[in-house]
């Protein structure tokens, strides 16, 4: 596994859910009622855990409450925590890596997700923190700079890329990144697909068939299929992971922009209804901001009581 090295920043989690934190931190104060308990669910939508998941949990308090097991607001944000850090808790959380290398990293998502400088901050961890002989995969041919853009992190990264002219056939890159990855003794190939809506379905098709050639080139591949999101766009993340889990199997979420959105608890709601693995999170601009996503971290820098 490849995942574990990846450097795990508190202070850099905390500032990305600043604005989400700010949503819960006064509710936590004082007595406990009903009015306070509906105001709980309120921002808990707000916060795009979804619907379920905080009539669920907000239920669960209100029968404790009535019971006499909770007096205090303070107590609320305890048993909220234990509720998200298990409803959170996965038995993957890292990258699968290949037995015999290249390993091959699929990435998908839609346009303006955050997908190219995800890419970028893979192939820096790799190649910068482990020493790894990195490829991309410009299979992003169809949107205008999509394959300028890939090969410019490339450089700034000082990785190499396959690419083809704009509009090519995307497989078509695919196949010949995976000839190179061997022939060149690649460690790492990570796959850029192009950027579509879940509602495109010759688009989702190219993508499956991306995913087609590098198994037949690659045995075992890919390795993992990374889905990334916009932590920004609330609920319709639910709705583009399950639709990109059907064409291509995700095996992994990243959520990216979590830094400055009042929409970090997405990562609740896609977590219950889906059942993915968060992987990584994106918490800044810098290489360094992307990180793995650790349940008990992630519900602390959300519910801690005070700003410093």
């Amino acid at each position: 596994m490849i995942f574990g090295f990846f450097k795990k920043s508190y202070g850099a989690l905390r500032s990305g859910l600043s604005k989400t934190k700010k949503l819960f931190r006064r509710i936590f104060k004082g007595s406990i009622s009903e009015e306070r308990l509906d105001e709980l669910e309120e921002i808990m939508l707000k916060a795009d855990m979804g619907p379920r998941t905080a009539v669920s949990i907000v239920d669960e308090l209100r029968e404790a409450y009535a019971d006499g097991e909770i007096k205090e607001m303070s107590e609320v944000r305890d048993f909220l925590g234990n509720r998200l850090v298990d409803l959170l808790a996965q038995e993957e959380n890292e990258l699968n890596e290949a037995e015999k290398p290249p390993t091959v990293i699929m990435v998908a998502g839609v346009n303006g997700s955050g997908k190219t400088t995800t890419i970028a901050k893979l192939a820096h961890h790799f190649k910068n923190n482990l020493g790894k002989k990195v490829l991309l995969a410009a299979s992003d041919t169809f949107r205008a700079a999509a394959c300028e853009q890939l090969e410019l992190w490339a450089n700034r990264v000082g990785v190499e890329i396959v690419k083809h002219q704009s509009g090519a056939d995307p497989a078509a890159v695919c196949f010949d990144a995976a000839d190179a990855a061997v022939a060149r003794g690649m460690d790492v190939l990570i796959v850029d697909t192009a950027g579509r809506l879940h509602t495109q379905t010759n688009l989702m098709k190219e993508l499956n068939k991306i995913r087609r050639v590098v198994e037949k080139k690659i045995p075992g591949a890919p390795h993992e299929v990374l889905l990334v999101l916009d932590a920004t766009v609330g609920q319709n993340g639910l709705v583009q992971s399950k639709e990109f889990s059907d064409a291509i199997q995700v095996t992994g979420l990243v959520l990216a922009k979590l830094d400055g959105t009042a929409k970090g608890g997405v990562v609740v709601s896609i977590k219950k209804e889906l059942d993915i693995p968060v992987k990584l999170i994106g918490v800044g601009e810098k290489a360094e901001d992307l990180q793995p996503f650790d349940p008990a971290d992630f519900v602390e820098a959300l519910l801690e009581a005070d700003e410093e």
